[in-house]
């Protein structure tokens, strides 16, 4: 996961969420710009880009919604053929 959020902020919302991983911090948006994530009022879309283990972009979700991005990340992932964790 990553955010334009500062790291501190990102530490805060992982403690709180219970998070088990870790969050990007991109402040200066340089990351966000590379994957041209950044909408017209300078914040960054709630996309979800899956890349396979040579680093090539497999799928992007553009349709990110907050309520239901856990069912959605499981089922693009099973459509990628991604194997479930043991």
């Amino acid at each position: 996961m990553a955010s334009a959020d500062s790291p501190e902020d990102n530490r805060g919302f992982a403690e709180k969420n219970e998070a088990s991983f870790p969050i990007l911090s991109d402040p200066s948006k340089e990351m966000c710009n590379a994957y041209g994530v950044i909408a017209g009022h300078g914040f960054p879309n709630r996309w979800t880009y899956y890349i396979g283990p040579d680093g090539v972009i497999q799928m992007i979700d553009k349709d990110v919604k907050p309520r239901n991005a856990g069912a959605d990340l499981v089922k693009n992932l099973k459509a990628l053929g991604v194997p479930a964790a043991n």
